[in-house]
Protein backbone atom coordinates (compact mmCIF):
# COMPACT_ATOMS: atom_id res chain seq x y z
CA UNK A 1 0.00 0.00 0.00
CA UNK A 2 1.68 3.31 -1.21
CA UNK A 3 1.48 7.02 0.89
CA UNK A 4 -1.31 7.58 -0.97
CA UNK A 5 -3.33 4.33 0.16
CA UNK A 6 -2.31 4.81 3.45
CA UNK A 7 -3.77 8.84 3.63
CA UNK A 8 -7.40 7.42 2.10
CA UNK A 9 -7.28 5.29 4.63
CA UNK A 10 -6.84 7.81 7.48
CA UNK A 11 -9.47 10.29 5.54
CA UNK A 12 -12.28 7.52 5.50
CA UNK A 13 -11.98 7.41 8.95
CA UNK A 14 -13.06 10.81 9.35
CA UNK A 15 -15.37 11.09 6.66
CA UNK A 16 -18.63 10.40 8.32
CA UNK A 17 -17.95 13.18 10.80
CA UNK A 18 -17.13 15.75 7.83
CA UNK A 19 -20.54 14.79 6.13
CA UNK A 20 -22.20 15.77 9.44
CA UNK A 21 -20.29 18.84 9.80
CA UNK A 22 -21.22 19.89 6.15
CA UNK A 23 -24.53 18.45 6.63
CA UNK A 24 -25.26 20.77 9.47
CA UNK A 25 -23.72 23.72 8.12
CA UNK A 26 -25.76 23.43 4.31
CA UNK A 27 -28.49 21.86 4.64
CA UNK A 28 -28.14 19.68 1.49
CA UNK A 29 -26.41 16.50 0.98
CA UNK A 30 -25.28 16.81 -2.36
CA UNK A 31 -23.39 20.01 -1.41
CA UNK A 32 -21.85 18.20 2.00
CA UNK A 33 -20.65 15.68 0.08
CA UNK A 34 -18.95 18.19 -2.46
CA UNK A 35 -17.59 20.02 0.37
CA UNK A 36 -16.22 16.66 2.06
CA UNK A 37 -14.48 16.05 -1.35
CA UNK A 38 -12.91 19.68 -1.43
CA UNK A 39 -11.32 19.21 2.12
CA UNK A 40 -10.16 15.81 0.44
CA UNK A 41 -8.68 17.77 -2.45
CA UNK A 42 -6.76 20.18 0.18
CA UNK A 43 -5.43 17.46 2.04
CA UNK A 44 -3.58 15.81 -0.94
CA UNK A 45 -2.13 19.50 -1.35
CA UNK A 46 -0.90 19.32 1.96
CA UNK A 47 2.14 18.03 3.66
CA UNK A 48 0.21 15.20 5.63
CA UNK A 49 3.40 14.07 7.61
CA UNK A 50 3.00 17.67 8.97
CA UNK A 51 -0.78 17.03 10.54
CA UNK A 52 -0.93 15.90 14.15
CA UNK A 53 -4.62 15.65 14.68
CA UNK A 54 -6.17 14.55 11.73
CA UNK A 55 -9.42 14.59 12.10
CA UNK A 56 -9.56 18.00 13.67
CA UNK A 57 -7.51 19.54 10.56
CA UNK A 58 -9.94 17.90 8.61
CA UNK A 59 -12.83 19.07 10.63
CA UNK A 60 -11.86 23.02 10.41
CA UNK A 61 -11.15 22.61 6.60
CA UNK A 62 -14.40 21.54 6.16
CA UNK A 63 -15.92 24.33 8.17
CA UNK A 64 -14.09 27.02 6.17
CA UNK A 65 -15.11 25.41 3.03
CA UNK A 66 -18.73 25.57 3.90
CA UNK A 67 -18.65 28.54 5.49
CA UNK A 68 -17.15 30.08 2.08
CA UNK A 69 -20.17 27.85 0.28
CA UNK A 70 -22.86 29.52 2.60
CA UNK A 71 -21.22 33.31 1.74
CA UNK A 72 -21.72 32.58 -2.01
CA UNK A 73 -24.71 31.31 -1.80
CA UNK A 74 -25.99 34.57 0.62
CA UNK A 75 -24.51 36.71 -2.59
CA UNK A 76 -26.08 35.03 -5.41
CA UNK A 77 -29.52 35.25 -3.56
CA UNK A 78 -31.22 37.62 -4.62
CA UNK A 79 -34.22 37.89 -2.46
CA UNK A 80 -33.97 36.50 1.32
CA UNK A 81 -35.23 32.90 1.59
CA UNK A 82 -38.76 32.69 2.20
CA UNK A 83 -40.46 30.45 4.83
CA UNK A 84 -41.13 27.65 2.66
CA UNK A 85 -37.90 26.23 2.22
CA UNK A 86 -37.41 22.84 3.32
CA UNK A 87 -33.99 21.34 4.01
CA UNK A 88 -32.63 17.89 2.30
CA UNK A 89 -33.64 15.18 4.69
CA UNK A 90 -32.14 12.15 6.05
CA UNK A 91 -34.35 9.05 4.91
CA UNK A 92 -34.42 5.69 5.24
CA UNK A 93 -36.65 2.81 6.88
CA UNK A 94 -37.89 2.36 10.20
CA UNK A 95 -36.08 -1.41 10.00
CA UNK A 96 -32.59 -0.61 9.07
CA UNK A 97 -29.87 0.59 11.07
CA UNK A 98 -27.61 2.32 8.69
CA UNK A 99 -24.06 3.29 10.52
CA UNK A 100 -23.62 6.32 8.30
CA UNK A 101 -26.75 7.44 8.63
CA UNK A 102 -26.79 7.56 12.39
CA UNK A 103 -23.79 9.63 12.18
CA UNK A 104 -25.61 11.78 9.95
CA UNK A 105 -28.50 11.93 12.76
CA UNK A 106 -26.36 12.16 16.12
CA UNK A 107 -27.69 14.58 18.41
CA UNK A 108 -31.36 14.59 16.48
CA UNK A 109 -30.80 17.00 14.32
CA UNK A 110 -34.57 16.95 12.96
CA UNK A 111 -35.15 19.44 9.97
CA UNK A 112 -36.80 21.76 12.19
CA UNK A 113 -33.43 22.89 13.64
CA UNK A 114 -32.18 22.40 10.33
CA UNK A 115 -34.71 25.47 10.00
CA UNK A 116 -33.62 27.63 12.21
CA UNK A 117 -29.92 27.25 11.45
CA UNK A 118 -31.16 28.51 7.91
CA UNK A 119 -31.43 31.58 9.39
CA UNK A 120 -28.36 32.20 11.14
CA UNK A 121 -25.78 34.58 9.76
CA UNK A 122 -23.01 32.17 8.03
CA UNK A 123 -20.26 32.62 10.33
CA UNK A 124 -23.21 32.01 13.22
CA UNK A 125 -23.73 29.02 12.18
CA UNK A 126 -20.31 27.86 11.67
CA UNK A 127 -19.61 29.11 15.37
CA UNK A 128 -22.58 27.17 17.11
CA UNK A 129 -22.46 24.06 14.70
CA UNK A 130 -18.47 23.57 15.33
CA UNK A 131 -18.32 24.10 19.07
CA UNK A 132 -21.88 23.47 20.17
CA UNK A 133 -22.41 20.02 18.36
CA UNK A 134 -18.75 18.95 17.62
CA UNK A 135 -16.86 20.71 20.36
CA UNK A 136 -14.13 22.27 18.19
CA UNK A 137 -12.84 25.37 20.68
CA UNK A 138 -13.34 28.95 19.68
CA UNK A 139 -9.70 29.38 19.03
CA UNK A 140 -9.90 27.04 16.22
CA UNK A 141 -12.84 28.62 14.79
CA UNK A 142 -11.65 32.14 15.69
CA UNK A 143 -9.25 31.28 12.83
CA UNK A 144 -11.95 30.53 10.36
CA UNK A 145 -13.86 33.46 10.74
CA UNK A 146 -11.24 35.70 11.21
CA UNK A 147 -12.09 37.12 14.43
CA UNK A 148 -11.03 37.15 18.04
CA UNK A 149 -11.59 34.06 20.72
CA UNK A 150 -14.32 36.15 22.09
CA UNK A 151 -15.78 37.67 18.90
CA UNK A 152 -16.25 33.78 17.84
CA UNK A 153 -17.74 32.73 21.15
CA UNK A 154 -20.48 35.82 20.93
CA UNK A 155 -21.39 34.28 17.56
CA UNK A 156 -21.87 31.29 19.33
CA UNK A 157 -23.96 32.77 22.15
CA UNK A 158 -26.20 34.73 19.20
CA UNK A 159 -26.88 31.98 17.23
CA UNK A 160 -27.66 29.22 20.50
CA UNK A 161 -30.36 31.69 21.57
CA UNK A 162 -31.74 31.77 18.33
CA UNK A 163 -31.82 27.80 18.41
CA UNK A 164 -33.13 27.85 21.64
CA UNK A 165 -35.57 29.97 21.63
CA UNK A 166 -37.64 28.53 18.31
CA UNK A 167 -37.03 24.87 18.86
CA UNK A 168 -39.00 22.80 21.52
CA UNK A 169 -37.58 20.03 23.25
CA UNK A 170 -39.35 16.92 21.33
CA UNK A 171 -40.42 13.78 22.40
CA UNK A 172 -37.53 11.38 21.31
CA UNK A 173 -39.07 8.08 22.00
CA UNK A 174 -39.47 6.45 18.31
CA UNK A 175 -42.53 4.49 19.90
CA UNK A 176 -44.22 7.66 20.95
CA UNK A 177 -43.43 9.13 17.55
CA UNK A 178 -45.22 6.40 15.54
CA UNK A 179 -48.44 6.23 17.62
CA UNK A 180 -48.86 9.95 16.31
CA UNK A 181 -47.85 10.00 13.03
CA UNK A 182 -49.95 6.54 12.88
CA UNK A 183 -53.29 8.32 14.15
CA UNK A 184 -52.28 11.00 12.04
CA UNK A 185 -52.30 9.03 8.56
CA UNK A 186 -55.35 7.06 9.82
CA UNK A 187 -57.17 10.41 9.90
CA UNK A 188 -55.87 11.83 6.71
CA UNK A 189 -56.59 8.08 4.95
CA UNK A 190 -60.17 8.38 6.80
CA UNK A 191 -60.89 11.95 5.75
CA UNK A 192 -61.29 12.59 10.01
CA UNK A 193 -60.84 16.51 10.08
CA UNK A 194 -61.50 16.51 13.37
CA UNK A 195 -59.09 13.72 14.57
CA UNK A 196 -56.46 15.43 12.35
CA UNK A 197 -57.57 18.79 14.18
CA UNK A 198 -57.06 17.14 17.51
CA UNK A 199 -53.62 15.44 16.65
CA UNK A 200 -52.34 19.42 16.13
CA UNK A 201 -51.26 22.02 18.66
CA UNK A 202 -53.06 25.11 18.57
CA UNK A 203 -50.27 26.79 17.04
CA UNK A 204 -48.98 24.11 14.77
CA UNK A 205 -47.06 24.88 11.35
CA UNK A 206 -46.80 23.71 7.94
CA UNK A 207 -44.08 24.46 5.83
CA UNK A 208 -43.86 22.43 2.45
CA UNK A 209 -41.23 22.98 -0.09
CA UNK A 210 -42.66 22.24 -3.80
CA UNK A 211 -39.64 23.97 -5.32
CA UNK A 212 -39.82 26.88 -7.67
CA UNK A 213 -41.40 25.69 -10.56
CA UNK A 214 -44.67 23.79 -9.14
CA UNK A 215 -47.81 26.08 -9.08
CA UNK A 216 -51.28 25.71 -7.98
CA UNK A 217 -52.74 23.40 -4.84
CA UNK A 218 -49.63 21.85 -4.49
CA UNK A 219 -47.05 25.14 -4.69
CA UNK A 220 -44.90 25.63 -1.69
CA UNK A 221 -46.70 27.38 1.28
CA UNK A 222 -46.35 28.09 4.73
CA UNK A 223 -49.59 28.20 7.10
CA UNK A 224 -49.67 28.62 10.62
CA UNK A 225 -52.60 27.37 13.14
CA UNK A 226 -53.89 24.09 14.25
CA UNK A 227 -57.56 24.33 11.60
CA UNK A 228 -55.50 25.83 8.72
CA UNK A 229 -52.70 23.17 9.05
CA UNK A 230 -55.61 20.27 9.05
CA UNK A 231 -57.34 22.05 6.26
CA UNK A 232 -54.36 21.76 3.84
CA UNK A 233 -53.69 17.96 4.98
CA UNK A 234 -57.21 17.45 4.01
CA UNK A 235 -56.75 18.64 0.83
CA UNK A 236 -54.51 16.00 0.03
CA UNK A 237 -56.03 13.10 1.69
CA UNK A 238 -56.19 11.20 -1.27
CA UNK A 239 -52.68 11.03 -1.53
CA UNK A 240 -52.47 9.68 2.35
CA UNK A 241 -53.00 6.02 1.03
CA UNK A 242 -49.71 5.79 -0.69
CA UNK A 243 -47.47 7.34 2.34
CA UNK A 244 -45.69 4.92 4.46
CA UNK A 245 -43.82 5.48 7.93
CA UNK A 246 -40.03 5.89 7.55
CA UNK A 247 -37.25 7.85 9.90
CA UNK A 248 -36.56 11.21 8.51
CA UNK A 249 -33.56 12.46 10.74
CA UNK A 250 -33.81 10.18 13.08
CA UNK A 251 -37.36 10.67 13.99
CA UNK A 252 -40.69 8.72 12.60
CA UNK A 253 -41.97 10.77 9.94
CA UNK A 254 -43.72 9.80 6.13
CA UNK A 255 -42.40 9.29 2.83
CA UNK A 256 -45.27 8.98 -0.09
CA UNK A 257 -44.77 6.98 -3.34
CA UNK A 258 -47.57 6.55 -5.58
CA UNK A 259 -46.90 3.38 -7.72
CA UNK A 260 -43.32 3.29 -5.76
CA UNK A 261 -42.11 6.66 -6.50
CA UNK A 262 -41.56 9.11 -4.37
CA UNK A 263 -43.52 12.81 -4.09
CA UNK A 264 -42.78 13.52 -0.53
CA UNK A 265 -41.09 13.30 2.22
CA UNK A 266 -43.01 14.56 5.69
CA UNK A 267 -41.47 15.36 8.92
CA UNK A 268 -42.98 15.42 12.38
CA UNK A 269 -42.37 17.77 15.63
CA UNK A 270 -44.05 16.56 18.15
CA UNK A 271 -43.97 17.39 21.50
CA UNK A 272 -46.35 16.07 24.68
CA UNK A 273 -48.22 13.90 21.84
CA UNK A 274 -49.36 16.66 19.41
CA UNK A 275 -48.09 17.41 16.26
CA UNK A 276 -46.49 21.40 16.48
CA UNK A 277 -44.82 21.85 12.90
CA UNK A 278 -44.87 19.67 9.63
CA UNK A 279 -42.04 19.51 7.21
CA UNK A 280 -42.96 18.47 3.72
CA UNK A 281 -40.34 18.23 0.82
CA UNK A 282 -42.10 17.71 -2.07
CA UNK A 283 -39.81 19.65 -4.93
CA UNK A 284 -39.54 17.08 -7.68
CA UNK A 285 -35.99 17.82 -8.31
CA UNK A 286 -34.79 17.09 -4.69
CA UNK A 287 -36.53 14.00 -4.33
CA UNK A 288 -35.01 12.57 -7.23
CA UNK A 289 -31.66 13.34 -6.19
CA UNK A 290 -32.01 11.86 -2.65
CA UNK A 291 -32.14 8.22 -3.51
CA UNK A 292 -34.83 6.78 -1.99
CA UNK A 293 -34.90 3.97 -0.94
CA UNK A 294 -38.05 1.26 -0.97
CA UNK A 295 -40.05 1.98 2.35
CA UNK A 296 -41.50 -0.80 3.98
CA UNK A 297 -44.99 -0.23 5.50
Amino acid sequence: MNGTDLLADRFEEHRGQLRAVAYRMLGSLAEAEDAVQEAWLRLGRSDADEIRNLGGWLTTVVGRVCLDMLRSRTARREEPMDDTFVPDPVVRPLSQVDPEAEVLEADSVGLALLVVLETLDPAERLAFVLHDMFAVPFDDIAAIVERTPAATRQLASRARRRVQGATPAVDPDLGRQRQVVDAWLAASRGGDFDALLALLHPDATLRADAGALVRGAVASKAVHGARTVAEQAAMFSRLAVYARPALVNGAVGLVTAPEGRPVSVTAFTIVDGRITGLYILADPERIAGLGLPALEG
